[in-house]
C-alpha cells in the first residue's frame, strides 16, 4: 500500500537553480551558445570524451543551448520533477535523475560522435522512464493511475517529437536508463519491487554502459 508523500520537492528546485545559475555564469563567459564556451563548461563531444575527458558525461546535463532550451527543459523538470520525487524520495530521485543523464549522455558518445551535446533532457527522459516503470509495476495503484493520466500523454508527445530534433540519441538513452534504474532503486514510499527486476536491471545497466563505452571507443 501506498504511504504519504513528502510534499517538499528540494532536490528538484535546487536542480533548477543549479542549472540557471550555470547558464547565467556561462552567458557572461562567451555566450550559451557558443561552442568554445560550451566546450569549455563541459559539453560532450565524443573525440574530447574518448581522450580522457569523461567527467563530460556529467558535467552536460547541467548546461544549456540558449535560454529557450534551458526554459523548456526547467518548466518540465518542474512539473515531472517534483512527482517523481514525492514518490521516490529525495535522495532515490536524485539517483535515477543523475544515472540518466550519465546513461543518455553515455548513448550520444557511442552513436552520434560528430554532436556537441549538452542540456539536462537526457535526465528529464529518465524521469519518464521512471513514469513509465511506476504505471509498469503498480498498476493496481489508484494514485500512481491517477498521476498516470496526468502526465502519460505529455510523455508520449515528448517521446515522439524526440524523433524529430537534434538530440534523439540522448533522449532514448535517459529515458531507457531511467527506466532500468527505476527499478533498482526502489520508490521509498510505494510496495518495493520484485528482487528479479532489480537484479535483471542492475545486470543490464551495466552491460549496456560498457557495451556503449567500448563503441564510443571505437
Amino acid at each position: 500500500m501506498i504511504r504519504e508523500f513528502k510534499r517538499n520537492p528540494s532536490v528538484t528546485k535546487i536542480l533548477i537553480l543549479i542549472n540557471v545559475l550555470i547558464y547565467l555564469v556561462m552567458t557572461f563567459s562567451g555566450g550559451s551558445t557558443n561552442i568554445a564556451t560550451l566546450l569549455r563548461f563541459g559539453a560532450v563531444y565524443s573525440p574530447f570524451v574518448a581522450a580522457g575527458q569523461w567527467w563530460r558525461l556529467f558535467t552536460a546535463m547541467f548546461i544549456h543551448i540558449g535560454i529557450e532550451h534551458l526554459l523548456f527543459n526547467m518548466v518540465t523538470l518542474y512539473f515531472i520533477g517534483t512527482q517523481i520525487e514525492m514518490i521516490f524520495g529525495a535522495k532515490r530521485y536524485l539517483g535515477i535523475y543523475l544515472l540518466s543523464g550519465l546513461g543518455g549522455n553515455l548513448v550520444t558518445f557511442a552513436f552520434d560522435p560528430n554532436s556537441i551535446s549538452a542540456g539536462a533532457s537526457t535526465a528529464i527522459f529518465g524521469l519518464f522512464g521512471a513514469y513509465l516503470m511506476l504505471i509498469e509495476s503498480y498498476r493496481d495503484n489508484p494514485v500512481i493511475q491517477f498521476l498516470a493520466r496526468q502526465f502519460l500523454i505529455f510523455i508520449v508527445i515528448n517521446v515522439v517529437f524526440t524523433f524529430f530534433g537534434n538530440a534523439v540519441y540522448g533522449h532514448l538513452g535517459g529515458l531507457g536508463y531511467g527506466f532500468l534504474a527505476s527499478y533498482l532503486i526502489t520508490p521509498r514510499n510505494l510496495d518495493s519491487i520484485p528482487r528479479t527486476k532489480r537484479v535483471v536491471s542492475l545486470i543490464a545497466m551495466v552491460l549496456i554502459s560498457i557495451m556503449l563505452w567500448k563503441i564510443g571507443m571505437y
